[in-house]
């Protein structure tokens, strides 16, 4: 008869070791596997009841370590680390790849008019907003108010500013228009997420010490956190808003797709979800997922709490966010 499992496994982190770009590498391919998205809802409630009973020294019968790693990369890809609840299926990290196939093969084939860049950024900015929400860091609630006013403000932002380095690329090369959606994105990028997530930046996150132990919230830790998905999320689009064009506009020369032009759009969504397979976990794992920072950064009256009522505490810990 197997042995029970040890109940001393330590799944409040990863299983590969974070502070390896390989070991953030396996993890996030993990969690950012498409097939996590066709899970259904027992198989996810099974997989909570599993972690949630480990966590309380209740290990359930039969239950082997590959499950147990299997059960968490399910209960990770599918509930909020901070706060707990079950998040937005189109939000979750696994849904990156086939969303943003869709959307960015999309926006760089209906690139050339007005009211096509206008539809396919606002769905591009709109999917963003719900990205950026369901992966936020921290535990604080944010109202409905709060939210809506986030969500206007960013995809004005982000699609006036597709609008504008449309306009100015009228007169360039084809090739260059080609890459009108990428700098978009980018700039986009920029606008969305911090707007997103500004009551992060207006009120600060939870920051712990390497124990878990929750020593308060700090805006500076927000700022690096953002500036972090902010910097993951523009290189996670490169490879497939890059490489893509190049590729598209030699194949537009060729008898192939001026017979079949309709076949343009297929093409580009495939180059894109290639490229994205690989940029989405890859660019998830420059940072680790668990960031930190040295005590001496922070805010000074968080500093002066820290020292006096945690005197050996020299660096704080924090979720980034995605």
């Amino acid at each position: 008869m197997a042995a029970e499992l040890s109940t001393s496994i330590n799944i409040k982190e990863p299983r590969w070791d974070q502070s390896t770009l390989v070991g953030r590498a396996k993890h996030f391919f993990t969690v950012t596997d498409p097939r996590n998205i066709l899970l259904t809802n027992e198989q996810l409630a099974h997989a909570h009841k599993i972690i949630t009973d480990y966590r309380q020294g209740i290990v359930s019968p039969g239950l082997t370590e590959d499950e147990l790693w299997r059960a968490k990369y399910v209960f990770d890809s599918a509930f909020h680390p901070d706060t707990g609840e079950k998040m937005i299926l189109i939000g979750r990290m696994s849904a990156q790849v086939p969303m943003n196939m869709t959307i960015t093969g999309c926006m760089m084939t209906f690139y050339k008019t007005t009211p096509a860049v206008l539809f396919w950024q606002w769905i591009n900015q709109s999917f963003n907003a719900i990205v950026n929400y369901t992966n936020r860091s921290g535990d604080a609630p944010i109202t409905v108010s709060q939210l809506g006013t986030a969500y206007v403000s960013a995809t004005t932002g982000a699609v006036a500013t597709a609008l504008g380095l449309n306009a100015l690329t009228k007169h360039v090369s084809p090739l260059i228009g080609r890459f009108v959606p990428f700098a978009a994105v980018a700039a986009a990028n920029c606008i969305n997420i911090p707007l997103m997530r500004q009551r992060e930046l207006q009120h600060g996150i939870p920051i712990t010490d390497e124990n878990d132990n929750r020593l308060g919230e700090s805006t500076k830790a927000a700022q690096q956190a953002i500036s972090q998905v902010v910097v993951s999320r523009i290189l996670m689009a490169s490879p497939g808003m890059a490489i893509p064009p190049f590729l598209m506009n030699h194949l537009e020369k060729k008898a192939f797709l001026k017979k079949f032009p309709w076949m343009s759009a297929p093409i580009q969504v495939s180059l894109v979800g290639f490229c994205l397979v690989f940029a989405t976990p890859l660019c998830c794992a420059l940072f680790p997922q668990k960031s930190s920072m040295s005590v001496s950064r922070l805010e000074p009256e968080l500093q002066e709490k820290i020292r006096a009522n945690h005197s050996g505490v020299e660096r704080v810990y924090f979720n980034k966010g995605l």
